[in-house]
């Protein structure tokens, strides 16, 4: 297949500069770009008058099985229904640009295979299994009045628990022996756990540095969750690549995100979101109480790291209906950022993350032709991000417009 996008302007994130002429996709890929291009017969072409060509969008924290904001729920769903939702979700995450996402507990090879074989549409889903708990973690939904636990794989959910040493070792092998591109532990409380406390630290350090080591061996990383500063430093000192919300860190974190050169993944959109309709979603009413704990520290954190030289990725952690809310996390960010690092964060930033740099998240000749043609351009105000249906043309995906 070849695409053909004519009188175009097309950004190089890198230097925020606009190269105007055409792109040219073939086989996947981004073949060339230039002016006066010409393609073989049989080549969809697509004049864009004008229209701005970016990479298409990565999410670095999704949730796509996450019909409902009740995540303790979740297990109990037959696992063709979650599936069911799972392709509605992405689906609508390919319309709205996310032509990647990361998903930070929940699914697996089986929709990573069925999206990359197209029997569902959506973006390329990079998974790491289930999170990674301890008993009473943020990945343990048992009430206390709760006492057993169905940890069995075929069940829908998003954390499995380990205590110990050997049992997160053997977890972790598990996760990586069904194909996780990443690990997930979740290193302090959060907001939809029933039974911690978000300032809570969660894993011994010999536990955190073992699933480490376990990632580090089969050359993959880990992904932690955590808010509060002792955690996220804790996290970092274990050697964690990236530490999913951050909304509490303090100076000391900083140092040491540019020290392990480790990635901040802020994810502000989902405590604004949970604030405004998290009950009607589904959101118990303890979870839905801990949110004002993190919802104003965000975007202090986000200046915070910004402001030092923190590597950043796009993130939203949105649940049930409000994923439609996923571009609204740019809306969020350009308050204490410029348009082109926030852009960066959800294309290059990302990309380099998840250790894709030069493959996604860029119009490089050669990277794969993930694009968003774009009738307004995102350097002057990525709000337009936000609005796909009024700015957003088409979406190409591997090549092809997808939307």
């Amino acid at each position: 297949m070849s695409l053909l996008l004519k009188n175009v302007r097309v950004l190089d994130v890198t230097t925020g500069e606009y190269a105007e002429g055409d792109l040219r996709c073939a086989d996947g890929r981004i073949a060339e770009t230039g002016t006066g291009l010409r393609a073989p017969d049989g080549t969809r072409v697509i004049d864009g008058a004008g229209a701005y060509v970016v990479p298409g969008l990565i999410d670095a924290h999704v949730h796509v099985t996450a019909s409902t904001a009740n995540l303790g729920a979740l297990p109990s769903m037959s696992p063709s229904y979650v599936t069911a939702h799972a392709a509605r979700i992405m689906g609508a995450m390919l319309a709205r640009g996310f032509t990647t996402v990361r998903d930070n507990s929940g699914a697996d090879f089986g929709l990573a295979d069925a999206q990359a074989e197209g029997l569902i549409r959506g973006p390329r889903l990079l998974f790491c299994g289930k999170g990674l708990s301890q008993t009473g973690g943020h990945g343990d939904f048992r009430g206390r009045a709760e006492h057993l636990r169905d940890d069995h794989p075929c069940c829908a959910g998003v954390g499995r628990v380990a205590d110990g040493v050997d049992a997160v070792r053997a977890a972790a092998r598990d996760e990586l022996r069904k194909g996780a591109c990443h690990i997930k532990v979740m290193a302090s409380g959060g907001v939809a756990s029933p039974t911690d406390r978000i300032d809570s630290t969660q894993y011994s350090m010999e536990e955190l540095r073992a699933v480490v080591e376990e990632a580090e061996a089969a050359n993959r990383y880990v992904a932690a969750h955590a808010y509060t500063a002792r955690a996220v430093n804790r996290a970092l000192e274990a050697g964690v690549r990236s530490v999913e919300h951050g909304n509490l860190i303090d100076d000391r974190s900083v140092e040491l995100f540019l020290e392990r050169q480790a990635f901040l993944v802020p994810t502000l959109v989902t405590y604004w979101a949970l604030k405004e309709e998290g009950r009607a979603f589904g959101l118990p009413e303890a979870s839905w109480r801990k949110v004002d704990e993190v919802l104003e520290a965000g975007l202090v954190a986000l200046e915070r790291a910004a402001r030092a030289g923190v590597r950043l990725a796009y993130g939203t952690d949105l649940l049930g209906g409000m994923h439609r809310h996923q571009g609204h996390e740019f809306r969020l960010r350009r308050e204490v950022q410029s348009p082109l690092d926030v852009l960066r964060a959800a294309t290059a930033g990302a990309a380099e993350l998840v250790g894709m740099a030069g493959e996604i998240g860029t119009t490089a000749v050669g990277a794969h032709a993930d694009l968003l043609v774009l009738g307004a351009d995102p350097l002057e105000d990525v709000g337009v991000l936000a609005e796909p249906g009024e700015r957003l043309r088409h979406v190409v995906q591997a090549g092809e417009v997808a939307a």
